[in-house]
């Protein structure tokens, strides 16, 4: 699903009818009814009825009125904004994140911010205590922290972006042997596949893993973060992963399900105050939006009934589908990459 389907879809619904959106747009007819029949492939339901020669909106088409609208609203708000920033033509954001975190979600911020800015370099900055981040953007070295928890002290700003959410993976051909809601519980003797000891999120899932009686049975620890999904995916043993990270291991075969209950702890974002250029500050601000549409998407595809390993690959499809497109315009005006 992408912006221009949920333009032709709003115009269907306001113009009363095909031709005469399709003559308001200034598109081909044909061109509108495909686009809008994609989205309800895409969604996989139906928008419209088709009755005779003309359509009657269907329950999911209702539904998607008020959602459509405000993506649209707040697309064009977003991209004011970022025409609004004159001096972001180019520049330098440097970044101190827990190392945990640069796989998920940082990474995905960067390279769809670059998308829109390819001038705009980055430098990150990797530690694996909370501590080494903060004293990094307290020093001046980086401009802006992700970390798990608010710094002590009051000298830096500190923001609360979202619940990070945790997944289980666990190896191919093992959809039989997992439930779709997997206890926590029920983990006490499942092999796992860790990264190295004393990092944020090897201490986060070992403690919540024994807060709820499990004693973690490890039998693979390994220093590099990347090793940990191709080691499950070979059949060494299960993981607990972010979310976002889950997704790729799903679309790499393994299989994935959602904890009971559910594993989750805070991603915070910390900055000295007035001391942020503007590059900086519209790379927080398009994270924001971005990180809003990702959790609003998934929202609103639980709300259908989906589950939410599978709401999160809807919402990460859709969003990779505008990338693509994007990326594709940016690649026909810009070839020289």
């Amino acid at each position: 699903m992408d912006l221009r389907q949920m333009e032709y879809f709003l115009a269907v619904v306001d113009h009363g009818g095909v031709n005469r959106a399709a003559a308001a747009l200034r598109v081909a007819q044909p061109s509108l009814s495909q686009a809008v029949r994609r989205l309800e492939k895409d969604l996989g339901t139906e928008l419209f009825h088709r009755v005779g020669r003309g359509l009657v909106l269907a329950p999911a088409g209702e539904a998607l009125i008020g959602p459509a609208r405000m993506i649209l609203r707040e697309t064009e708000a977003a991209e004011n904004a970022v025409r609004s920033v004159g001096q972001v033509r180019g520049g330098r954001v440097d970044i101190a994140t827990l190392s945990d975190m640069s796989m998920d979600p940082l990474s995905v911020w960067v390279a769809r911010f670059r998308t829109r800015f390819p001038d705009v370099r980055f430098h990150i900055e990797e530690r694996d205590d909370a501590s080494d981040v903060v004293t990094l953007v307290r020093s001046g070295s980086c401009e802006v922290g992700f970390l798990a928890s608010p710094p002590p002290g009051e000298d830096l700003i500190s923001e609360h972006l979202v619940e990070q959410k945790f997944v289980l993976v666990c190896p191919p051909g093992t959809e039989a042997y997992w439930p779709d809601l997997v206890p926590i519980e029920s983990l006490s003797q499942v092999p796992f596949v860790m990264g190295e000891h004393g990092t944020a999120t090897r201490d986060y899932i070992e403690k919540s893993l024994r807060a709820h009686g499990v004693e973690p049975r490890i039998v693979v620890e390994v220093p590099q973060r990347g090793a940990v999904l191709p080691i499950v995916l070979a059949g060494g043993g299960a993981a607990i992963v972010p979310l976002r990270i889950g997704l790729d291991a799903r679309h790499r075969g393994g299989v994935v399900r959602e904890l009971v209950p559910g594993l989750a702890r805070p991603l915070e974002v910390v900055y000295r105050e007035g001391r942020i250029t503007p590059a900086t500050t519209e790379f927080l601000n398009y994270s924001k939006r971005s990180l809003r549409a990702w959790v609003r998407a998934i929202a609103g595809h639980r709300s259908e009934g989906h589950p939410l390993v599978e709401a999160a690959a809807m919402a990460a499809l859709s969003a990779d589908h505008r990338v693509r497109d994007r990326s594709r315009v940016d690649t026909e005006v810009r070839p020289n990459l």
